[in-house]
């Protein structure tokens, strides 16, 4: 398991399988992405924090910090 920063995103995984990659949460599917956008999702890995990455993949991005954003 990764280190994250203190509040980030955190257990996500994923799986590559051939021509796709399945991303899991707390070993739960998230979600499955195949060809082009599996590719694009590989390429973001390497190049970023790969929770911050899967989070943002499944739709998982903005969880628990929509209340602190609110109060600036």
């Amino acid at each position: 398991m990764l280190d994250t920063v203190a509040g980030g995103p955190s257990g996500f995984e994923f799986t590559v399988r051939g021509d796709f990659v399945e991303i899991r949460h707390h070993g739960r599917p998230a979600t499955t992405l195949r060809n082009a956008a599996a590719l694009r999702f590989l390429d973001d890995v390497e190049r970023g924090d790969p929770q911050h990455v899967m989070a943002r993949v499944t739709g998982n991005y903005k969880r628990g910090n929509e209340r602190a954003a609110h109060r600036r």
